[in-house]
């Protein structure tokens, strides 16, 4: 017996197919609208920045964010086009048992499921790179150029200062770096400038490093010392987005770094991170909801359950977005927050679901 009959091709083709058009006739709105908001920006740019740093890294980042979306009214449309044309009353008349009739819904959601987490955990960043520098060069400058007050761990038992860093020309001021064992002091560096080069590599100058050896104090002194301190301008100076730039994996090794160094405002990296991972599962549990509540004919017609399914979609949405916020602003973790909609829409689903196969 074939794992896929023609049944199933034919309903994974109508799913699809509607997927990529809803997307891009929704795209093609939303390109309207973005081009009448940033007219002004789009006329100082060069053609081919904008065609190609921005829209072509714009299309994808939208597509996928509400993919969700996209499912949910895919399902509601083409599931209530078939119910009103009988075809899926034929189906269960044939002998087909409602699980059944799921099977191609949940397989087209699987590879709805399987390209949004590559794209948003591989593709999507670093094509967002180049989509936020257009944003930042010519609509609205977002990036943080510098940072005052600045304090973090740079690895266990040792602790970096500085009072400002100009991103501009990659230089510290006023810079302190404390080591500490059993916590003792055991040295001091103090420098008056400290100049990034790259990686990890840092030119001090005006420096004097304090070695406290039980009651004695070495003093050394110099004009210019070149060391590897493990920071980046990037560990201390967050732009809003930054965290969009990352692939998963980068994502996930800056969230461990950053905690371990005891930085206080990733929430919006964790959120990023829990949230590729519920938008994923967001697609099999929009599809069911919208396949529980299209796959019968009622009063109204197709029009109704198209109302219902933008509501429902539109509120799910809505309700991460709230959720997000709370995360942010401290008031839940990441991971419930990101996860609290894909809970409350599961129960959502299976009640709708078990209704559905019992009518």
């Amino acid at each position: 017996m074939k794992l896929i009959k023609k049944l199933d091709i034919y309903i994974i083709k109508k799913f699809l197919g509607t997927y990529i058009f809803a997307i891009i006739l929704i795209l093609a709105i939303v390109v309207m609208f973005d081009i009448n908001e940033k007219l002004d920006a789009f006329l100082k740019a060069p053609l081919k920045a904008t065609l190609f740093d921005y829209f072509l890294n714009f299309l994808p980042y939208f597509a996928n964010q509400f993919s969700p979306l996209f499912v949910f009214i895919t399902v509601i449309f083409f599931t209530s086009k078939l119910a009103d044309n009988s075809e899926i009353i034929a189906m269960l008349s044939a002998g087909m048992s409602f699980p059944r009739l799921l099977r191609p819904y949940m397989l087209s959601a699987t590879v709805i499921a399987i390209a949004g987490y590559l794209l948003s955990a591989y593709v999507i960043p670093p094509a967002n790179v180049k989509r936020i520098d257009f944003q930042n060069t010519y609509v609205k400058n977002k990036s943080v150029e510098y940072g005052t007050n600045i304090q973090l761990q740079v690895k266990k038992g040792e602790i970096a200062y500085m009072s400002r860093y100009d991103n501009a020309t990659k230089t510290g001021y006023k810079f302190s770096l404390e080591s500490f064992k059993d916590k003792k002091l055991v040295s001091r560096l103090t420098a008056q400038t400290i100049r990034y080069d790259s990686l990890y590599n840092w030119q001090v100058r005006d420096y004097m490093i304090r070695d406290f050896k039980g009651t004695r104090e070495v003093i050394r002194r110099g004009t210019k010392l070149d060391t590897v301190i493990p920071i980046e301008p990037r560990d201390f100076l967050i732009a809003k987005n930054d965290e969009q730039k990352l692939a998963t994996p980068a994502l996930d090794e800056y969230i461990t770094r950053q905690k371990t160094r005891g930085v206080a405002n990733i929430k919006a990296f964790e959120v990023e991170y829990h949230r590729r991972f519920a938008m994923t599962a967001a697609a099999f549990i929009l599809t069911l909801i919208g396949m529980s509540l299209s796959a019968r004919k009622v009063k109204g017609g197709m029009g109704v359950n198209i109302g219902i399914g933008i509501v429902l979609s539109f509120s799910y949405i809505l309700f991460m977005t709230v959720t997000s916020s709370f995360a942010v602003s401290g008031l839940t973790s990441p991971m419930v927050a990101m996860w609290i909609p894909n809970i409350i829409y599961t129960v959502i689903a299976i009640v709708l679901y078990r209704r559905a196969s019992k009518g």
